[in-house]
């Protein structure tokens, strides 16, 4: 594309000979294709999500826990094709679901590989796992072909999302986002083997010493959707090695995340996956190379 302006960025990068802002080029990286073992149990399952991990990204938080590849200097070029077949190889080796990660950078190419792959046989859902930083214009491409949405809603306040995300605006991007999903697919169901089939699930990753923005993001949430949507409000919050500075240099306490559930379940919202504080550990952040 000539000049980019897929994202909320709207960096305009002729990406026929540069990358933009958010690390891509012309052509889909790949960093990794596994069975997901470590996502929400329904979406997991019992065989593990068919994740795709795409290598950049338009947000770029300071405390990502995918750093190597947020930056788009890790993995494998493929084209539609490749991508489609890597879509049929996940469901012939027995995955619940195509896990689209960080795969914004690539929205064109991600719509014309599923258009090959469900051409071909592809018929397991197909899962699109966002930071939320998403035009609406370009989350309407992905309709129909699109059957559960995973999008984060992590913050609120401009603050914030400046200095973690240089993205004072992420606020009123990601709720017109979020609302586009739901549009799109509504409210999530699951098949009788408690994997979701189709629907919104809406992430809130609690960071230290963020927790009245929490609670923030939950009252947004509870003006736009109703009370039974989905919620996974997560605790694994890690530090990295280069968020040296407070409050990012420590894991939430349980009292913190206590708060914010206590404050979810007193606005009345009851669908809401509650996460151990276990998951706070490198082990279950996928490792990136160039071999995918």
């Amino acid at each position: 594309m000539s000049v980019c302006e897929l994202c909320p960025r709207m960096c305009g990068a002729d990406r026929e000979r540069e990358i933009g802002l958010c690390g891509a080029g012309k052509a889909p990286r790949v960093a990794k294709i596994m069975l997901h073992e470590w996502e929400e149990p329904f979406i997991s399952g019992t065989r593990g999500s068919g994740a795709v991990f795409f290598s950049g990204c338009n947000l770029g938080c300071v405390y990502c826990q995918n750093h190597e590849i947020r930056d788009g200097g890790v993995g494998t070029y493929m084209d539609q094709d490749a991508l489609a077949q890597a879509y049929l190889r996940l469901q012939q080796d027995g995955a619940h679901n195509i896990n689209l990660v960080t795969a914004a950078p690539y929205v064109p190419e991600i719509v014309e590989s599923l258009r090959r792959a469900k051409s071909l046989g592809l018929s397991i859902p197909v899962v699109y796992n966002t930071s939320g930083y998403e035009k609406v214009e370009t989350l309407r491409q992905l309709d129909g072909l699109v059957d559960v949405y995973l999008p984060d809603w992590k913050y609120v306040t401009p603050l914030l999302s400046k200095k973690f995300s240089n993205a004072p605006d992420y606020a009123n991007v990601a709720s017109a986002a979020i609302e586009e999903m739901f549009r799109q697919v509504g409210e999530l169901k699951l098949a009788e083997n408690g994997v979701a089939t189709r629907g919104l699930v809406i992430r809130h990753l609690i960071l230290p010493g963020c927790a009245d923005d929490s609670r923030s993001v939950l009252d947004e949430i509870v003006k736009r959707f109703p009370l039974s949507i989905h919620l996974s409000l997560m605790s694994q919050y890690t530090p990295q090695v280069y968020t040296t500075e407070f409050p990012l240099n420590r894991r939430i306490t349980q009292r913190e995340y206590d708060r914010v559930i206590s404050y979810a379940l007193s606005l009345g919202l009851y669908n809401i996956l509650i996460q151990q504080r276990d998951s706070a550990q490198s082990v279950y952040t996928p490792q990136f190379t160039n071999q995918i």
